[in-house]
């Protein structure tokens, strides 16, 4: 998994709540491989009419954030489902950072497992981006070690779980993490091997 230190990138407001996984992936998307991509299905049903063709005014369809690589929404996002293919399609897409006030929990702990950055900031200042997007730049920068988002003059600090800061700068999945402490889980299996010899279980031959 890429490591996630520093990205600058365009960004793209979506001043929605409770934006689900349901809209993330609609199910009937979810029947294809992973491997075609799930990137053309995000927000499938808010990006395209009945017809299949881009209703102009949502924003990832406009010029401007059509390549955006991080995602400002309000409170809620990733709410819904466990399904982890809403993960995948931000991914899919181009997706590293989601910037909100709040996310639905099992949506954030597979989008860290996936490389992606959720990014909890006040509600207040989820407003103050959204408008500054929509009116003068399309610009942000997220510092994860300094867990500050950058635009321009202004710094907002936004919060992460410790465990999945340190996942993310290092590009780590749940085994990566327990192999880091390889050392110590070795050290405590001789400790306990000597203290009850005991409870090993025998091999026999």
């Amino acid at each position: 998994m890429q490591p996630f230190q520093h990205l600058a990138a365009t960004a793209c407001p979506l001043p929605y709540a409770n934006i689900d996984t349901d809209q993330l992936i609609p199910a009937r998307f979810m029947k294809r491989s992973r491997a075609e991509g799930y990137g053309g299905y995000l927000l499938h049903d808010m990006r395209f009419s009945d017809d299949n063709t881009e209703i102009a005014e949502f924003p990832l369809n406009r010029s401007l954030y059509r390549n955006a690589q991080i995602l400002v929404a309000r409170r809620n996002f990733g709410a819904g489902s466990s399904r982890e293919a809403a993960v995948y399609a931000l991914v899919d897409y181009g997706i590293r950072c989601v910037i909100a006030p709040s996310f639905g929990d099992i949506f954030a702990s597979n989008s860290v497992n996936n490389g992606l950055l959720p990014a909890r900031v006040e509600e207040k200042d989820a407003e103050a981006l959204i408008r500054l997007l929509e009116k003068d730049s399309a610009q942000l920068a997220v510092d994860l070690e300094k867990q500050a988002i950058l635009a321009g003059e202004i710094s907002i600090p936004f919060a992460i779980d410790p465990v999945w800061r340190m996942k993310l700068l290092n590009g780590w999945d749940d085994i990566d993490l327990t192999l880091n402490q390889a050392h110590a889980i070795a050290h405590f299996r001789a400790e306990d091997a000597a203290r009850r010899p005991w409870a090993i279980p025998r091999v026999e031959r």
